[in-house]
């Protein structure tokens, strides 16, 4: 039974309260089967509220698809899990058109028969592990909300939302997604090994023969409302010259560019970066009950929204400097930081 969070005809500002309130409750009801993972859980609500998709790396045996799972039940969304394989082809993905008899007439007409793709939470697993023809199926879903097959448009139920696990040890027989394709991820999130604690809670937990109930908190109707809201948020200028500047420093070209950008950068983070920024920004805030963003939601989500968007070069491998640790220095820049203190 759904408890209603967000009530109809309210102001924004109530809104913001309540949507705060379904976030705890939120992630009250996933803590019944998830064992920490509380950043992972805010970070993919900030995504699906900003309208975005996720990218989602991890070893296997992380919940990564029972946390999804988990997510699709607790805010009662369609849930569609695809394994990805060398041989997929397009039309599984995306559906394909079958000859059906009319038994009244006896004439015969195509039929389109959906695929997995029509789903409002679709788990593309292992994403990498297909060729590029049929990631380019599920990308372009992604990009357009709907499906083209056989002259006919679809489209696409919303809310709908992707999120693509790629496994960072197993990396024969992969095709990794280019980066013009990776960049229409708006996060980039690494699952890292529970704690000690954590590990121990989890092995009580999934070897015991109970299996906890999980209560609906939000229905696709209240995510539509709330996507809306996110958009109506205001925010300074300031906070959207921060982001615009961090992006901007991530580039080895233009005006002055950084020494060590320039040596440890082959390609920096384009505008949607900025526009990810500050929308997750806005989510962000909203989430933790608060009207507007700060700098200090745009420096929360710089690693998940730049990580995957910086191609770095050789001279950058060769000395073991990751995207991670570019990010984490430009942060430190001290003129961002002057930026931050005001």
């Amino acid at each position: 039974m759904k408890k209603t969070y967000i009530s109809n005809n309210i102001n924004d500002i109530e809104a913001v309260a309540q949507l705060k309130q379904a976030r705890d409750v939120i992630a009250t009801e996933l803590g019944k089967i998830i064992v920490g993972q509380s950043e992972i859980i805010e970070q993919l609500l900030t995504a699906m509220l900003s309208r975005g998709h996720c990218l989602l790396v991890g070893v296997p045996g992380l919940a990564k698809t029972l946390l999804v799972n988990s997510l699709s039940r607790v805010l009662d969304l369609k849930f569609n899990r695809i394994q990805f394989t060398p041989d997929l082809m397009p039309s599984d993905i995306t559906g394909t058109e079958i000859i059906e008899e009319d038994v009244s007439t006896g004439k015969k007409h195509f039929k389109f028969i959906h695929g997995p793709i029509f789903a409002q939470i679709v788990l593309a697993d292992e994403i990498n592990r297909t060729p590029p023809k049929t990631q380019a199926a599920l990308l372009q879903a992604m990009q357009e909300y709907e499906v083209t097959t056989a002259g006919q448009t679809f489209k696409l139920e919303a809310p709908f939302f992707v999120l693509a696990t790629q496994n960072p040890i197993e990396q024969e027989g992969t095709y990794p997604l280019p980066e013009a394709q990776l960049d229409r991820f708006m996060f980039d999130l690494h699952i890292d090994y529970p704690s000690i604690e954590e590990e121990n809670k989890i092995v009580h937990t999934t070897t015991a023969d109970s299996q906890p109930d999980l209560n609906v908190v939000l229905n696709a109707e209240d995510i539509i409302t709330l996507q809306s809201l996110a958009r109506r948020v205001p925010v300074s200028d300031h906070v959207v010259s921060y982001a615009v500047r961090l992006v901007r420093k991530t580039r080895p070209t233009g005006a002055e560019p950084l020494d060590y950008i320039r040596q440890w950068v082959t390609w920096g983070a384009g505008p949607r970066a900025s526009q990810y920024l500050i929308i997750g920004a806005k989510t962000r805030a909203i989430l933790d009950g608060r009207p507007t963003p700060e700098i200090e939601d745009v420096r929360a989500i710089a690693k998940p929204v730049l990580r995957h968007r910086l191609v770095t070069s050789f001279s950058a491998a060769a000395e073991g400097v990751t995207s991670l640790d570019i990010i984490d220095r430009l942060l430190k820049e001290p003129d961002l930081a002057d930026q931050t203190a005001a």
